[in-house]
């Protein structure tokens, strides 16, 4: 197994920290009920048999398309993307497999420095067995909690805080990933639009010049938006805008 394809193993868990803890709750006698074989070195040392893995690691499999979705910048890259599309007036270009695929690769490229801690952090101290495998989930979800601490505005971390009744955290290292991760939801959703909305006024401009120029000589029964969609792709285009557009979004996850 390359090192990659362990990283993306171990993301998934980390991701959901609390599933760790669920399963280092139960005792000795139970774990070994359900096929969890307990070491006989260290205290509450616990190793999984090979069944348990994979069902596991299938049912976090079910859940991966919504992690994607929600707890990276796919969310965010996504909504500027279809935002730019609609602007545009382009209907279904680029298409949306084309739209979702950059976003993906995007989200990946970003969120390679912070899998790469979650797995020094997380997957080899507990390979090396020199981590417990709870203490290794909560030190792999770190990084992660940084990630969404970053950019999940104060007032939504609040509002989840007071919704979930938890205690006011001393560091964001003390947030709970159960607070965190909406909390990062709302602030993504607030941050697309609020880039959509920008992206869309020089194009909106575009829209009412055009109509005003057609209305003025009496062509009424032409649409605008036919006349005025070459204008706006040529002016996309002249000002290199999916470099600009692209390079901006990347550059405000990693700054």
């Amino acid at each position: 197994m390359t090192k990659a394809l362990r990283m993306a193993t171990y993301f998934v868990p980390a991701l959901l920290g609390t599933v760790g803890h669920a399963l280092a709750a139960p005792s000795a006698e139970a774990l070994r009920g359900i096929g969890i074989q307990v070491a006989n070195g260290a205290k509450n040392d616990t190793s999984l048999s090979l069944p348990i893995q994979i069902a596991i690691s299938m049912t976090l499999l079910s859940v991966l398309p919504a992690i994607i979705t929600c707890i990276t910048p796919f969310l965010r890259i996504s909504i500027v993307l279809h935002f730019l599309r609609q602007a545009l007036g382009t209907q279904s270009t680029p298409s949306n497999q084309v739209l979702v695929g950059l976003a993906l690769f995007l989200s990946i490229l970003i969120m390679r420095p912070v899998a790469e801690q979650m797995y020094a952090q997380g997957y080899v101290p507990m390979q090396e067995k020199t981590m417990p495998a709870e203490q290794a989930l909560e030190a792999g979800a770190r990084p992660l909690k940084d990630f969404l601490a970053r950019f999940a505005r104060e007032s939504d971390i609040k509002l989840f805080l007071e919704m979930s009744e938890n205690r006011t955290p001393k560091s964001p290292n003390d947030v709970d990933l159960s607070v965190l991760i909406p909390a990062y939801i709302l602030s993504e959703l607030k941050a697309g639009f609020q880039i959509g909305a920008v992206i869309y006024l020089p194009f909106l401009v575009i829209d009412l010049v055009v109509a005003s120029v057609t209305l003025s000589i009496g062509m009424v029964q032409l649409p605008p938006a036919m006349i005025s969609a070459p204008f706006k792709i040529l002016l996309f285009v002249l000002v290199d805008g999916w470099s600009l557009i692209i390079g901006s979004l990347v550059k405000s996850f990693t700054q």
